[in-house]
């Protein structure tokens, strides 16, 4: 667990549902599952050696985007699933990187 990850993205959650409200929007905050974030974490690493550095956080904001569209076509995806789809696409990317890019 990176030490005070928990807390960040608590605050984080409760400030995307406040400027949601400021919208007249009301949404649930955020959460970020804990094998989620590892592996958000990890398509950021490899996305910032193989391609851009810059990227990294652009791929991570595709990476949520496709995961909530694959969670909207089922109609539900637990937080295991969610993390092993992000992993699968993250290990295609890295498979696919030139030797010596890390």
């Amino acid at each position: 667990r990176l030490l005070g990850m928990n807390e960040f993205f608590e605050d984080l959650g409760g400030r995307w549902t406040k400027a949601a409200l400021e919208r007249d929007v009301t949404i649930e905050p955020p959460e970020l599952d804990a094998a989620v974030a590892f592996e958000l974490l990890e398509l950021a690493r490899v996305t910032a050696v193989t391609r851009e550095r810059r990227f990294a956080p652009l791929s991570c904001y595709v990476a949520g985007i496709a995961v909530e569209r694959l969670r909207a076509a089922r109609g539900s995806l637990s937080g295991a699933e969610a993390a092993a789809y992000i992993n699968e696409v993250r290990a295609s990317l890295e498979s696919a990187s030139p030797p010596g890019s890390e």
